[in-house]
């Protein structure tokens, strides 16, 4: 273990790269995987037809929220399980398990409570009313894959937590698999099976997520290395004190995760207050945005499980280190996906729809979208940097401050006051990710010396 926890020297950044990419690949491969489904989905539906893509946006801005609150929520377990495993204390590791599978299937079944009555408002959103028959089915079957998307999340973020980010990887990637198949079956009607449209994209969602939701216990019940967790996930008590901690925790995640995704999502609403043609463009645009966000996602991970390591012994210079290594791959992949999208802008636009109004809205969304890039890339690094260290509850305030205070006003200015409807929607997302990424590396400086002083 010491060969793989140790105090880092300043001059040690190549070890650092070296850690993140090991760590990160695999996570890089499973957002891959992730963004090829997306791509898929978005493909298939805007082929089926224009209103399909369009509910299928509308419904997703809805659930995105929630997806995103549950993933941040589960964020709450790699920091505890990482610290204990840099310690070598794995039967406790297993506890823990126990204790986070009891939290977070608690908050997703509170959470499908709250989005059945989203379903019966789901025509008071001002949206087209020819969008509402065809998205109330799909809205209904995504609702069903809340609670085995939270015990996977369990899983995977204790596998994340012992360095092991190849199996959720395998495990998702072979659901991306599931899923696309599943959608060229069921949205189109193939071998014999019913033409479902929308309807049969949901299916697919849920049986792929349901699969990798199995497919990882399984992996903990039968691989060696696993087999001190699985014995403590069943022999053990979690007790009240660990499941008070993984909320303390992970709460904040949640929120912090909520309300930036909300930030978006209030975005895809006010696109839609222009038309199905402008809401129908900012789907596609996410979708692409999702090759930059979801590419550098998986080393902002790996920073945030090589953080939560350092901090179980103790090792400050090793946090400061492996977070600045962590923001310069982020970045230069920041840079690479905005050379991306400068110039295979066109080609990007029109895999997605062949719908000439809808390729033209977004194509104007190009530009706001590299201008993210970056600020998105920061922030992001110095979220999972703080969550490393397990210093989370800053973070409540500084998207309350960012996403909330200056993202939601600043959209609707430019948006509606200004008239640049949905292009100001995307030119608001910059500003609100400059305030957090100031913010969050001013909170992260002040955690990093309190650390020093305790040690002292």
């Amino acid at each position: 273990m010491n060969k793989i926890i140790r105090k880092l020297a300043p001059e040690t950044y190549l070890q650092s790269y070296a850690s993140l990419f090991k760590l990160g690949t695999p996570v890089l491969l499973t957002q891959l995987g992730i963004i090829a489904v997306s791509f898929a989905d978005t493909m298939m539906v805007g082929a089926y037809g224009l209103n399909e893509l369009a509910a299928a946006a509308f419904v997703n801005s809805l659930f995105i929220i929630i997806i995103v609150m549950l993933f941040g929520f589960s964020g709450g377990v790699t920091p505890l399980i990482g610290a204990l495993y840099g310690k070598g204390e794995h039967e406790e590791g297993g506890t823990m398990l126990r204790a986070a599978l009891q939290v977070n299937i608690m908050v997703a079944m509170a959470f499908t409570i709250v989005m059945v009555g989203v379903y019966f408002l789901l025509d008071r959103f001002g949206q087209d009313p020819d969008l509402l028959p065809i998205a109330r089915e799909y809205f209904l079957i995504i609702l069903f894959s809340l609670i085995p998307m939270a015990i996977f999340n369990c899983f995977q973020q204790t596998a994340n937590g012992t360095t092991d980010t190849a199996t959720p990887m395998w495990m998702i990637l072979g659901a991306d698999v599931l899923n696309i198949g599943g959608n060229y079956l069921l949205i189109f009607g193939k071998c014999g099976l019913p033409e479902l449209g929308l309807t049969g994209a949901g299916i697919s969602t849920l049986v792929a997520r349901t699969c990798s939701c199995l497919g990882i216990v399984a992996v903990f019940a039968f691989r060696k290395r696993y087999k001190v967790y699985w014995k403590a996930l069943f022999h053990s008590h979690a007790g009240r004190e660990r499941r008070k901690r993984l909320w303390v925790t992970s709460y904040p995640l949640m929120v912090q995760s909520g309300i930036e995704c909300g930030l978006w999502s209030v975005g895809a609403v006010v696109s839609g207050w222009f038309g199905k043609i402008q809401l129908a463009s900012y789907q596609v645009m996410n979708t692409i945005a999702q090759l930059g966000y979801m590419t550098y996602m998986g080393f902002g991970i790996a920073t945030s499980i090589r953080v939560a390591n350092f901090t179980g012994i103790g090792d400050i210079p090793g946090i400061r280190q492996i977070t600045k290594a962590g923001l310069h791959m982020v970045l230069a992949l920041a840079t690479l996906a905005s050379l991306v999208f400068f110039f295979f802008t066109e080609p990007l636009v029109h895999l997605f729809t062949p719908e000439h109004e809808v390729a033209l809205k977004a194509l104007l969304l190009i530009i706001p979208l590299i201008l993210y890039q970056y600020c998105d890339g920061v922030q992001l690094t110095y979220v999972n940097a703080l969550r490393g260290t397990s210093e989370v509850k800053p973070l409540l305030w500084i998207s309350i401050v960012s996403y909330i205070v200056v993202g939601i006003p600043l959209m609707l200015f430019m948006a509606v006051t200004l008239d640049m409807e949905t292009v100001g929607v995307y030119y608001s997302f910059s500003g609100a990710l400059f305030v957090a990424s100031v913010l969050l590396i001013l909170t992260y400086q002040r955690v990093l010396r309190r650390l020093e002083n305790k040690k002292r």
